[in-house]
């Protein structure tokens, strides 16, 4: 485990790197001409409308499809933690949910206590897979992709099955996790809420990568708000920075107000 790096993540070569990635499935474009790329101890986020092309993306990167045109680039010997979109359960399966973190990769015990503590899951070790609720749940497959130790954390939805008041808890978890170990997250995640509060950078997918960049920048980019709507564009730019500092008569920030202590939402960094 490493402490996360103290230089601009930007500066560092990619970790991995879809360059030019197009992907057509019955005749229909899926992808187009994707660049997307994520470095040691950055949070890249990917949102886009339903059928946008996100999930498909991220099992390029994966090397779970092949694309038609275009590469991904993996630094060598690059380690990889996954945590899918939908994980189906058999309530009638007796399974633990360490026998359930061992599957094809034995661990030891106190290996699989230190990753379920991490991430605040310690005392559900023994108890069967069927009985954990959904949050618990998405911290168990979090835990089960930590013990790959990676350099790359990729959640496809993480907040699937998880009720609204632990949504914020996991983000604030995955940003620790980032600062603690160093790695680089891709994350594909719809409630922009909390994703304009807690990553790095944003990609706007639909098929093609309509706009890219900091979370404010993406927010007054015309493609998203065609995308989204100027009303939700303005509601997540209140939410993402809370008017905590004065604005020029352009809308830009002059300065943050003596005194005020500027809160960058759950898990975001201070930029």
């Amino acid at each position: 485990m490493t402490d996360a790096p103290a230089h601009d993540p930007s500066e560092a070569s990619p970790l991995v790197e879809a360059r030019g990635v197009s992907l057509r499935f019955g005749g229909r474009s899926v992808l187009d001409a994707v660049d997307l790329a994520v470095r040691a101890g950055e949070i890249v986020t990917l949102v886009g409308l339903n059928g946008a092309g996100k999930s498909t993306l991220v099992r390029v990167i994966l090397g779970i499809v092949k694309p038609d045109s275009g590469e991904v680039v993996q630094r060598p010997r690059l380690r990889v933690g996954y945590v899918p979109q939908h994980m189906q359960r058999d309530p009638v399966m007796p399974i633990t949910v360490e026998r359930f973190m061992t599957l094809g990769a034995p661990a030891p015990r106190e290996t699989l206590q230190r990753v379920l503590d991490e991430v605040g899951a310690d005392p559900i070790l023994g108890h069967p897979l069927a009985e954990v609720s959904g949050g618990e749940m998405q911290r168990v497959m979090l835990a089960r992709a930590l013990l790959r130790e990676p350099q790359l954390l990729v959640l496809d939805e993480p907040l699937a099955g998880v009720d609204v008041t632990s949504q914020s808890d996991l983000y604030r978890l995955i940003a620790e996790i980032r600062d603690r170990r160093g790695c680089g997250v891709l994350l594909v995640s719809h409630d922009l809420h909390l994703v304009m509060a807690a990553t790095d950078t944003v990609v706007c997918l639909n098929r093609h990568v309509c706009c890219s960049g900091r979370p404010q920048a993406i927010l007054r980019h015309p493609e998203f708000i065609s995308l989204f709507g100027p009303h939700l564009s303005e509601t997540l730019a209140v939410y993402q920075h809370a008017h905590d500092h004065r604005h020029d008569a352009l809308g830009e920030p002059l300065s943050i107000e003596a005194g005020s202590s500027q809160q960058p939402g759950a898990g975001g960094r201070r930029t």
